[in-house]
C-alpha cells in the first residue's frame, strides 16, 4: 500500500485527491491546505483527514510515502524540500518551478535525498495526443514539416489571485502552453530556436495571448498558440506532413470541461476531463504511483519537465527582448521578472 498526502485543496489538489481515492493499493492519508475549511470539505467527501500544515500531518503520525504538491508555483520548491528531507517521493504539478535555477536545484535535491520526483505533464496521457504521436511515429503522414497547437480558455482565478502576478505564475506561457512544449518535444525531439510574441502589457491584465514559434533540430516548425481570453476551454492541434495531415479540435468532439471555483470567487483553472472511466489525470497518477512501487522509469521525467521549462523561459525572454532565442550550446537566461 502506498500512502499519499496531497498539498493543496484547490482545483489540482482535488483532482489528485480524487484519483488517489480510487486507485488500488493507494491510501490517501490526508489533504493539507491553509484554508482548513476547504481541506476539511474535500477530506470529508473522500473519507480522509484534513490538516492546515504539512507539519501537522507529519506530527499526526500518518505514514506518508509520497506527497503530491498541488500548490501555486512559487511554493513548489519549499514543500518539495520538506518532503525530500523526510525521504518522501514527490509528485509535483507543472511547471516544476518559476525559474530554471530553482528547477535544477529541486531535481538535484531529490537525487541527493534518493527520492523520486515526478512532474504532472498530463497531456502525454490524453488519448488523442498519444494517438497522434503514434501516427507520426508510424509514418502515416510522411515526414512532418509544420505543426500547429492551440490551448486556451478563461483567465484562471485562484487563492490570492496568484495567476495575475506574472512574477509568480509566468503567465500562460509558463503555466499553460508549457503542456504543448513538453508534448511537442516528446513527439519531435529537441528545440533549437524559440521566437515569441505576447499581448502582455498591451491589454487588460487578465486577458493574455501568446504565439510561440519553435524550430526543432529535425527542421520541423511548430506554432504554439495560447490564450486566456475565452470562456470555453479548448485544445487543437494539426500536424502537416509530406503525405497527409493529422488534426484534432476538442470543441468539435464535445469534451466535458470542469471549471472549479477557488475560495468561492471567480472561475478556477480549467480542467479538461475525459468521458472515459479513467481520465488522463487518473492514468497519470496511476502511472506515477506504479513507478514508485516498481522502480520503473516514468513516461515523463524530471529532466523532461526541466526541458519544457527551458523552452517556456526562452519564450518569455523572446517576448521581453523581441528577438529569437537560440537554445543550442547556450544556457537560457532567466526571464525578466
Amino acid at each position: 500500500m502506498l500512502n499519499t498526502l496531497v498539498m493543496g485543496a484547490g482545483t489540482m489538489g482535488s483532482v489528485h485527491a480524487r484519483a488517489y481515492e480510487r486507485l488500488e493499493d493507494v491510501n490517501l492519508v490526508g489533504i493539507v491546505d491553509t484554508n482548513l475549511q476547504k481541506a476539511t470539505e474535500l477530506a470529508e467527501e473522500l473519507g480522509t483527514k484534513a490538516f492546515r500544515t504539512y507539519e501537522e500531518a507529519v506530527e499526526g503520525g500518518e505514514v506518508i510515502d509520497a506527497v503530491s504538491i498541488c500548490l501555486p508555483t512559487p511554493l513548489h520548491k519549499e514543500f518539495l524540500i520538506k518532503a525530500a528531507d523526510d525521504k518522501r517521493h514527490v509528485i509535483c504539478e507543472k511547471p516544476l518551478a518559476r525559474t530554471l535555477d530553482d528547477a535544477r536545484e529541486m531535481i538535484n535535491y531529490c537525487k541527493e535525498k534518493d527520492v523520486k520526483l515526478f512532474v504532472g505533464h498530463v497531456v502525454r496521457f490524453f488519448p488523442e495526443y498519444v494517438k497522434a504521436k503514434q501516427l507520426v511515429a508510424a509514418d502515416k503522414i510522411g515526414k512532418p514539416a509544420v505543426v500547429r497547437t492551440t490551448r486556451g480558455g478563461a483567465f484562471p482565478s485562484a487563492s490570492n489571485d496568484w495567476y495575475a502576478d506574472f512574477s509568480s505564475s509566468g503567465g500562460l506561457v509558463l503555466d499553460m502552453i508549457i503542456h504543448d512544449f513538453d508534448y511537442l518535444r516528446w513527439c519531435f525531439g529537441e528545440v533549437e530556436r524559440v521566437y515569441a510574441k505576447s499581448s502582455k502589457g498591451r491589454v487588460y491584465q487578465k486577458t493574455e495571448y501568446a504565439l510561440v514559434t519553435l524550430r526543432f533540430k529535425s527542421g520541423i516548425i511548430a506554432h504554439v498558440e495560447g490564450t486566456w481570453a475565452h470562456q470555453t476551454f479548448t485544445t487543437k492541434f494539426e500536424f502537416a506532413g509530406k503525405d497527409g495531415i493529422i488534426d484534432f479540435d476538442s470543441s468539435k468532439v464535445g469534451p466535458v470541461v470542469a471549471s472549479r471555483t477557488q475560495n468561492g470567487q471567480g472561475r478556477g483553472v480549467a480542467v479538461p476531463e475525459s468521458p472515459l472511466k479513467n481520465n488522463p489525470y487518473y492514468l497519470e497518477l496511476q502511472h506515477f504511483t506504479e513507478c514508485i512501487k516498481t522502480g520503473a522509469e516514468p513516461l515523463v521525467s524530471a529532466e523532461d519537465a526541466y526541458k519544457a521549462m527551458e523552452i517556456a523561459i526562452a519564450a518569455l525572454e523572446s517576448i521581453e527582448t523581441g528577438k529569437p532565442v537560440e537554445l543550442r550550446d547556450r544556457k537560457v537566461k532567466e526571464a525578466v521578472q
